[in-house]
């Protein structure tokens, strides 16, 4: 394909569900913000969180990685950028209404799984830490 041929995976348009403003409550409050760049190639997820009692500013670009001359890969892969000098890497995955975000590799035992309610208003879950820990975490469309 050339590049005028090449379009945004399915996986990666199914993201599109989360475009808007979030209130985010739980383990960490505050607002996301996701909107599409140009090209609609990557999700970007803007961060303004507090998270235990540390307000933390953050970017994140999600979509599928094409490194120069490879094909299109298979999973929606992001890569989030703080205020605190942190790097995370996740997979993404929405499969019906269901949402998980692996930390690392798809299959991590670190992952986020959360659930659209009908409306697609409310997003219900929750972070899962190996060796306990993680929390409970609801976005509501703002």
């Amino acid at each position: 394909m050339t590049e005028t041929q090449q379009q945004p995976t399915p996986e990666l348009q199914a993201l599109n569900r989360l475009v808007g403003t979030w209130k985010v409550g739980g383990g960490a409050e505050g607002t996301v913000r996701y909107e599409w760049m140009p090209g609609r190639f990557f999700l970007l997820q803007h961060v303004e969180l507090t998270q235990f009692g540390e307000p933390v500013t953050g970017m994140e670009v999600i979509g599928n990685l094409r490194p120069f001359g490879e094909p299109t890969g298979p999973d929606v892969a992001s890569r989030y950028y703080d205020s605190v000098g942190n790097t995370f890497d996740y997979v993404y995955e929405l499969a019906g209404d269901t949402l998980t975000i692996w930390a690392g590799a798809k299959g991590s035992p670190a992952y986020y799984r959360g659930t659209f309610d009908a409306a697609g208003t409310t997003v219900t879950g929750e972070w899962v830490y190996p060796g306990g820990g993680g929390y409970a975490s609801t976005m509501t469309r703002i």
